[in-house]
C-alpha cells in the first residue's frame, strides 16, 4: 500500500512506463539512433563545443574511424543511441541550438549596422550623438570623418572604400 503521496506518484510513473506500446519505445529508440546519427555527422570541432560524457565522447571518437564502414557504423549508431538513452538530452540540444542560432544572431547584428551606418548618413549629428551615447567607446572625430567621406560617395552615387570603412568601423566598435 502507497504510504504518502509521493509514494502515488512513483507508482503512477512506473505504471505509465509500463504501459508504453512497443510501437511508442520503437518510435522513442529511431528518434535516438537519428539524434546519435546527426551527432556523428557533425564535425569535430562542433562536437566538442557540446556537453558529452566520455562515454559519448568515446563513442564520437570510433564512429569518426569506422565512418567508411557501413555496417559496422549502423550497429555503432545503435549502441550511442543506447548511451543517450542513459544521458540527459537536454544540455546537449540546448548547445545545438545556441550553435545554430548563432548564425541568425550574426545575421541579425550585420542588418543592424548596415542601419546604424545608414542612418548615421541620413541624419548627421543627431544620429552620431545618439550613438556615442549608446556606444562611449567610439571616438568622436573618426566616425564624423567616416560619415562625412561616406555621405560623399553616396551623393556621387559611388559607395566604395569609406562607406565599408564606416561599416567595419562600425562592427569593431559598437
Amino acid at each position: 500500500m502507497p504510504q504518502s503521496a509521493k509514494d502515488i506518484d512513483e507508482s503512477s510513473e512506473e505504471l505509465e512506463e509500463e504501459l508504453k506500446s512497443k510501437t511508442e519505445i520503437k518510435r522513442e529508440m529511431h528518434d535516438l539512433q537519428d539524434f546519435a546519427q546527426s551527432l556523428i555527422e557533425m564535425s569535430k570541432h562542433q562536437r566538442s563545443r557540446l556537453p558529452l560524457s566520455d562515454d559519448l565522447k568515446d563513442a564520437m571518437i570510433l564512429a569518426d574511424k569506422i565512418t567508411n564502414k557501413h555496417e559496422a557504423l549502423r550497429r555503432h549508431i545503435r549502441h550511442t543511441a543506447k548511451i543517450l538513452l542513459e544521458t540527459d538530452l537536454e544540455p546537449i540540444n540546448h548547445a545545438i541550438e545556441v550553435m545554430a542560432n548563432k548564425h541568425q544572431q550574426e545575421t541579425a547584428k550585420f542588418v543592424r549596422l548596415e542601419s546604424i551606418r545608414d542612418e548615421l548618413i541620413e541624419q548627421g549629428k543627431d544620429a552620431v550623438e545618439a550613438l556615442i551615447s549608446e556606444f562611449p567607446q567610439i571616438e568622436r572625430q573618426k566616425i564624423k570623418q567616416l560619415i562625412r567621406h561616406a555621405a560623399k560617395e553616396k551623393k556621387a552615387e559611388k559607395l566604395g572604400k569609406h562607406y565599408k570603412n564606416l561599416f567595419n568601423y562600425l562592427k569593431e566598435n559598437a
